[in-house]
């Protein structure tokens, strides 16, 4: 009975001290903070409302992203993110449109609308950026940002960050489930 007390407390101690790294890891997500200086920004897409309208984290996102386009007017952006199965458009045509509706130049936006993951984002998102293009500006969710940077520098690139303020409503579910994402994106690599 002690062996099993013994290991118990083991796996909880490892599994706690697991869990504190991978929120610390989250937290350290947020720099460096764009300043203007790439050319390129991609806002990462999240999930759309039935009725076509970005869900808050999305919204926030987008928000974040006008602010700094209408600071930046020389930057480009590309929005990703495809379709899921219970969104009726793809996340980058409601994200286009929505940057459009607030006074961005549809001159200045690149679609990329097959992805359905973050890696998928970076991965497809390159097929529309110029060869020598290897900085770009990423804009997510806080939380979501140290996951976005090392995968996106799995893909070769090196950014810099917008943190686009999570909904207190969905902020304790998306950091637990995003130290689960991490810790794989850890092991596998994507």
């Amino acid at each position: 009975m002690e062996k099993w007390i013994g290991a118990i407390t083991a796996f909880v101690l490892l599994a706690g001290g697991g869990y504190w790294w991978l929120g610390t890891e989250i937290d350290k997500g947020t720099t460096p903070v764009a300043d203007g200086t790439n050319d390129y920004m991609i806002i990462l897409g999240a999930k759309v409302k039935p009725n076509g309208a970005p869900s808050l984290s999305l919204q926030n996102r987008l928000d974040v992203a006008v602010d700094y386009l209408q600071q930046y007017e020389h930057v480009q952006v590309i929005v990703s993110g495809g379709q899921g199965s219970d969104e009726p458009a793809t996340e980058a045509s409601v994200m286009a449109k929505y940057l459009i509706d607030r006074g961005i130049n549809a001159s200045r936006i690149l679609l990329e609308e097959e992805s359905t993951s973050t890696y998928e984002n970076f991965l497809y998102s390159k097929a529309l950026l110029p060869e020598e293009v290897t900085t770009l500006t990423v804009v997510s969710n806080d939380f979501h940002l140290r996951r976005a940077k090392y995968l996106a520098q799995v893909v070769g690139y090196e950014v810099d960050l917008l943190a686009a303020p999570t909904p207190k409503v969905v902020e304790a579910k998306s950091r637990f489930r995003e130290r689960l994402a991490l810790l794989k994106t850890y092991v596998v690599g994507k």
